[in-house]
């Protein structure tokens, strides 16, 4: 793919194209859908960007890093699907499998595996990486209902998607967990309100 040119006035009448051309209005179930994905893949853009100035080992670091990575290559592919008709699909895309979702089920365990029972409720923080990370979790799960929405409205969209954003979102919440311990920075607890 080349883009040549980044504008191209379609938007001004309050539609878009899909990748097969057709024209769409901008809150489109399936726009709607890979909008908030793309938004979450900003959100992991930022955790990796603090993350690489982050005073975790170098090891850790990597780790963490090769994980977004991937994840963000993922969540492009997803969006690329959502900007296509199944009918439009070229040879060769990428779609997601089971085998993406299982691979984000072992680092949830694998991260999980560091880190002590939780026993209560912890409040978004944990640091800046952690904190996005918590972010990265939040628009996560709003994606996930627009893709449950957009497949309620067009139910050949690839069912796989909502799985793989249904554990990401698991894994978004593990990895601000892990990373906050990576780095030493405190979690805050949910403090359960006094009763009188």
């Amino acid at each position: 793919m080349r883009i040549t040119k980044v504008y191209t006035r379609v938007g001004d009448r309050g539609t878009t194209r899909l990748a097969g051309g057709q024209e769409v209005a901008k809150d489109h179930a399936r726009i709607e859908a890979y909008g908030t994905i793309d938004e979450l893949n900003a959100v992991l853009g930022l955790v990796r960007t603090f993350n690489a100035r982050s005073d975790a080992d170098d090891a850790s670091t990597a780790r963490l890093d090769a994980m977004l990575h991937r994840i963000q290559n993922d969540l492009f592919n997803v969006g690329a699907d959502l900007a296509t008709l199944p009918a439009d699909r070229w040879k060769g895309m990428v779609l997601l499998s089971d085998a993406d979702v299982t691979r984000l089920e072992d680092w949830i365990d694998e991260l999980n595996a560091d880190l002590g029972p939780l026993r209560d409720f912890i409040l978004p923080g944990g640091g800046p990486v952690g904190a996005f990370l918590h972010q990265a979790r939040t628009v996560c799960r709003r994606a996930e209902r627009r893709l449950v929405e957009a497949r309620r409205l067009e139910p050949d969209i690839d069912e796989t998607a909502v799985r793989y954003v249904n554990r990401l979102s698991d894994w978004a919440f593990v990895a601000g967990r892990w990373a906050a311990k990576a780095l030493g920075e405190e979690e805050h607890l949910w403090e359960k309100p006094a009763r009188d």
